[in-house]
């Protein structure tokens, strides 16, 4: 048996381990009052859209898995036994379109809350519709009759009580991503608990409503493809921010750092970049008229063109 310095070797940064033998709650305790059949229902994008019933997820090749549960609130269960239906071995059913991108994971629950994963990552990871754990059906209260467990991903990327599959062209952030701010990619060994790591949920959104982060640090932050016209961004740390496909018309970047910061498709019309640091950003297909880099250090950034031939690269 594994002393207790060989488990706390295996957890990633941050977390403790839960009490033995125990499951905590997170979130919603009970999926909707409904008393229809339960069915799993795999539609978008994909060439033949399917409901399969509970009957049908039992009749299909079962797989089983020891993953380890890391949640966001910082308690982790190591080596916890799942068997159900590979999330590949379902979609081989349904004929995923070439466009497909990303897959969207809708529970029976009050909310219909969801989340949503790039469909390259759900499958290289091993994602599972999961049936039942520890050799027992898969009990309500931490999701059953099914629900999906994505390993290498915060729990909250494991969704309870599976009603949806969608597979998107393009991303559609779940409850826990958009309204409690959580981080979108989700890997616990990079600790990637919140958009912003070092501001809580509620903070960012009172700061992305009043359009300042002025002076803020905000390294990291995922606000990919929202409505931030008119930012006010002043000596801001943007470091590596995810600023993808976001309307950042008029927005004010003076004196910030967005080095290796991704703002590829975002509209920039009249931003001002001036004496910022953007080294190494990446601007493919942005709309950058009128935008002002006068002083700006843009060494290494990409997607700038012929621009750059007018700015101060320092």
């Amino acid at each position: 048996m594994p002393c207790m310095t060989d488990l706390m070797v295996s957890l990633p940064p941050n977390q403790h381990l839960a009490a033995p033998g125990k499951w905590p709650v997170v979130g919603e305790k009970a999926a909707r009052d409904d008393s229809s059949p339960w069915t799993v229902q795999v539609t978008g994008l994909v060439r033949s859209p399917q409901i399969f019933t509970l009957a049908d997820l039992h009749a299909l090749p079962q797989t089983e898995q020891v993953v380890d549960i890391h949640c966001v609130t910082r308690w982790s269960r190591l080596g916890v036994r799942f068997r159900g239906v590979a999330l590949s071995e379902l979609l081989s059913r349904c004929d995923p379109l070439p466009e497909a991108q990303f897959i969207s994971l809708v529970a029976r629950s009050e909310r219909n809350h969801s989340t949503s994963l790039l469909l390259a990552d759900a499958l290289n990871l091993g994602t599972l519709i999961a049936l039942w754990h520890e050799g027992e059906p898969l009990e309500p209260i931490h999701g059953g009759p099914v629900r999906t467990v994505t390993p290498g991903r915060y729990f909250y990327k494991s969704l309870k009580w599976l009603e949806r599959i969608e597979l998107l062209a393009e991303d559609r952030l779940g409850y826990w991503e958009a309204e409690a701010g959580y981080h979108n990619h989700a890997d616990p060994w990079h600790e990637e608990r919140y958009i912003a790591p070092d501001v809580s949920p509620a903070d960012l959104k009172r700061l992305l409503q009043e359009k300042n982060i002025s002076g803020r640090d905000l390294r990291g932050v995922r606000v990919e493809g929202r409505n931030l016209a008119g930012l006010v961004a002043v000596n801001a740390l943007l470091r590596d921010a995810h600023l993808e496909n976001t309307d950042l018309t008029g927005a004010d970047f003076t004196g910030a750092n967005l080095s290796n910061a991704h703002l590829q498709g975002a509209v920039l019309t009249g931003a001002k970049f001036t004496n910022a640091d953007v080294e190494g950003a990446a601007f493919e297909g942005a709309i950058l008229t009128d935008a002002d880099f006068t002083g700006a250090s843009l060494f290494g950034t990409t997607g700038l063109g012929t621009l750059m031939l007018g700015a101060t690269a320092e």
